[in-house]
């Protein structure tokens, strides 16, 4: 199973660069995402839309799938509770003044690493430079 953040499960369904990579790295297993990182995917989707990069027909087609492939059991949808606040405390607490580190990001690398992951996949900068504090190798398989 492969942890996908949000900025690879977006381009599961938007053309974004490394879409064609991530298609085919997720075809390869099964796929895990914290909870939040669904409303996440349809917020970027909005975004897309927002921003006109796609019209409102694939925006509506996109969110249809997205939601077949959720109700289809396309991904594990991780949770995490309340209990975790003091674990993310502690690493906030140890991180660099010079660390980036937005809270729903340490949400999807505290998931990951309390559901037993090792690996990250992201395309997110900071991620990549965040996933160490959580003991997790940080994966990004799309050229920039």
């Amino acid at each position: 199973m492969l942890y996908f953040d949000t900025s690879y499960l977006v381009r599961l369904y938007l053309s974004d660069q490394g879409a064609e990579e991530v298609r085919s790295l997720a075809a390869t297993s099964d796929l895990a995402s914290s909870f939040h990182g669904g409303i996440e995917s349809i917020a970027a989707f909005h975004r897309a839309y927002r921003e006109k990069r796609i019209n409102y027909n694939t925006y509506q087609a996109i969110l249809d799938q997205f939601d077949d492939d959720v109700k289809g059991g396309a991904y594990t949808w991780l949770t995490v509770g309340p209990e975790l606040i003091p674990k993310l405390e502690k690493t906030y607490r140890s991180a660099s003044a010079n660390l980036f580190l937005r809270a729903a990001d340490a949400l999807h690398l505290a998931c990951a690493r309390e559901n037993g992951f090792t690996e990250v996949y992201t395309h997110d900068r900071r991620m990549l430079e965040a996933a160490p504090l959580f003991g997790l190798k940080p994966k990004n398989i799309i050229k920039s």
